[in-house]
């Protein structure tokens, strides 16, 4: 598996995620907004939001956007979390 990589840049936490036809999303019923991107495979769990919402709710959760850019055979990943930052 290829290196991950931690930010929280929003400009390349959107760019990442468009690159990979990505959508911001949270996890519906979530009080404190589970963040998630929805990449339109079927997540009934998951609600749309707009990305300045997305960013409200990572901002004020002080989240970090840990994501891989490529696998390890060179293609492009997918893989991708919220953390905690330090």
């Amino acid at each position: 598996m290829s290196e991950a990589q931690t930010t929280d840049n929003h400009d390349e936490i959107r760019h990442w995620a468009e690159a990979r036809k990505g959508r911001p999303a949270r996890v519906k019923g979530a009080l404190d907004g589970i963040l998630r991107i929805d990449f339109g495979e079927a997540e009934v769990d998951l609600e749309p939001i707009s990305w300045d919402e997305f960013f409200r709710i990572f901002d004020h959760n002080k989240l970090l956007f840990l994501r891989q850019d490529k696998t390890a055979d060179g293609r492009l990943s997918r893989f991708n979390k919220f953390v905690d930052r330090p």
